[in-house]
């Protein structure tokens, strides 16, 4: 299902920095001249790549001079945040906070904390939010957005509530942004009753983001597979006057299929082809996604038939079939043995003038390595260097091993060397082109041994023939018998 991952973040409500300028980051206000000076330099390789304890961390800072100022420490946090462990950087913000002369104003703190959130430290997010609250800070919208979010990803949802409905001692209001933000966190995960909890007790609070918040708890219920609720919260959202859009039934469409995946796999196409039929009455046109998403779980469970009719359908219907669609096809094809069927489906593909993303290429031919059929994997190398893609290296790193240890390693010397005039740069080693150190792979199954299971299967197919023989001239002779 990589292919088919929905954007959720995209139809989320956006932590827009527009709506509040003073939740960018402090380190976009700094009055730090264009490019790092000497005194910036110097502290953030103290701090990112000083030897020592943390102590002798504060104790390097402690010999420091030069005058520190609020938007200096947040530039430092901002240039080592990809390379300082983040104790480091803990530790160089605490003792920022004691002393500095100047204080440190809130926007530090919220930035400070929304690193430590994206770098998924929950000690130092704890100690900084303690700080926050004990210094009497206020903390802003985005910033509560961010730690919710890790916080739930980091499987603490009962934190997230529990900061949620503490918002008051933070100086942060209960308002769309931050009452969305943590329906968002929670659905993201699938606690979509938990989410409709917090709405309930913040109805007021959602009247400009009510097509938002049930997009989000749509999502929640998908996650957790939860036909008959998302059911409910596609009704819900009409009886209110908000109409489904694309992405509230392509959700719907994902947790129906996925369902039916696991527990009803005969019902995954006709009860598909229901909710698209839903669509186009409510005038919404499923689009390749839609179908892409059925097509997916029809490749979960190996529906060849029905997968290649999905597919004549889409043309039928006027939606064009993206090369994810023939992917997936040519997928379940490869690894149901149609080698030749999926040869023509890519070629299909390529004939709609279709360019396919490098992961086309990558996938089809790992599967077909993996099914050991190397010389399709190595046709569609050459399908994918017509196609000048580029980036040819993670194929060559796969075919060149898989041909040397099949025996061919002519054909993998010649990919070897074709690789190097083209300057791709190679990480399988030199060493598989050595028949003396490669082994080459063996079936483990002998030709007598197929010849005697082929021998028993046929004597034990007379067998049974023979015994049904018998009892119907047992019979016979049963009815034939004078009474």
């Amino acid at each position: 299902m990589w292919l088919l991952k929905l954007n959720w973040k995209s139809f989320s409500l956006q932590r827009i920095n527009a709506q509040n300028p003073r939740c960018i980051p402090l380190a976009l206000f700094s009055t730090i001249p264009p490019g790092p000076s000497p005194v910036l330099q110097e502290l953030c390789n103290v701090v990112s790549n000083g030897l020592g304890s943390l102590d002798d961390l504060e104790a390097s800072l402690d010999r420091f001079d030069a005058s520190f100022t609020s938007s200096l420490v947040s530039q430092i946090i901002d240039s080592c945040k990809n390379e300082a462990p983040t104790r480091r950087i803990l530790r160089f913000f605490l003792w920022s906070s004691k002393k500095l002369k100047c204080k440190l104003e809130d926007d530090d703190f919220n930035y400070a904390i929304q690193v430590f959130a994206e770098k998924k430290d929950l000690k130092a997010i704890d100690i900084l939010v303690s700080d926050l609250s004990n210094e009497g800070r206020e903390m802003k919208a985005q910033t509560f957005g961010i730690v919710a979010e890790t916080l739930v990803n980091l499987g603490r949802e009962d934190d997230a509530l529990g900061l949620f409905k503490n918002l008051d001692k933070f100086k942060c209001s209960y308002d769309s942004i931050t009452v969305t933000a943590i329906v968002n966190a929670l659905c993201s995960k699938g606690h979509a009753r938990r989410a409709e909890g917090v709405v309930r007790h913040h109805k007021d609070k959602i009247l400009g983001v009510k097509p938002c918040i049930y997009r989000s708890i749509l999502y929640g219920w998908s996650e957790q597979k939860n036909v008959k609720e998302s059911r409910r919260i596609l009704r819900e959202m009409k009886s209110v006057g908000i109409m489904p859009d694309l992405f509230c039934y392509n959700t719907f469409l994902r947790c129906l299929c996925e369902k039916n995946l696991k527990s009803n796999p005969s019902g995954l196409v006709p009860e598909a082809l229901n909710v698209m039929m839903e669509m186009r009455s409510n005038r919404i046109t499923p689009t390749s996604i839609s179908y892409n998403i059925l097509l997916s779980c029809l490749g979960g469970t190996r529906r060849v038939k029905e997968s290649c009719q999905i597919l004549k359908l889409m043309k039928r219907s006027g939606c064009s079939p993206d090369w994810v669609s023939y992917y997936l096809v040519a997928r379940v094809l490869y690894l149901t043995g149609r080698f030749g069927k999926g040869n023509k489906i890519v070629d299909e593909m390529i004939g709609e003038g279709l360019v396919p993303d490098r992961k086309f290429y990558y996938e089809l031919i790992g599967i077909l390595c993996g099914v050991e059929r190397v010389n399709y994997a190595h046709e569609m190398f050459e399908r994918m260097k017509r196609s000048s893609l580029g980036g040819y290296g993670p194929a060559y790193d796969v075919l060149i091993p898989k041909l040397c240890r099949s025996g061919d390693f002519e054909k993998g010397r010649e990919l070897w060397d074709e690789a190097n005039r083209m300057g791709v740069q190679l990480q399988c080693s030199s060493e598989v082109l050595d028949p003396s150190i490669t082994k080459v792979f063996k079936p483990t199954r002998k030709d007598d041994e197929v010849c005697t299971i082929s021998r028993t299967l046929v004597q034990e197919v007379k067998a049974v023939a023979n015994g049904n023989k018998n009892k119907k001239n047992k019979n016979k002779r049963k009815s034939a018998a004078p009474s």
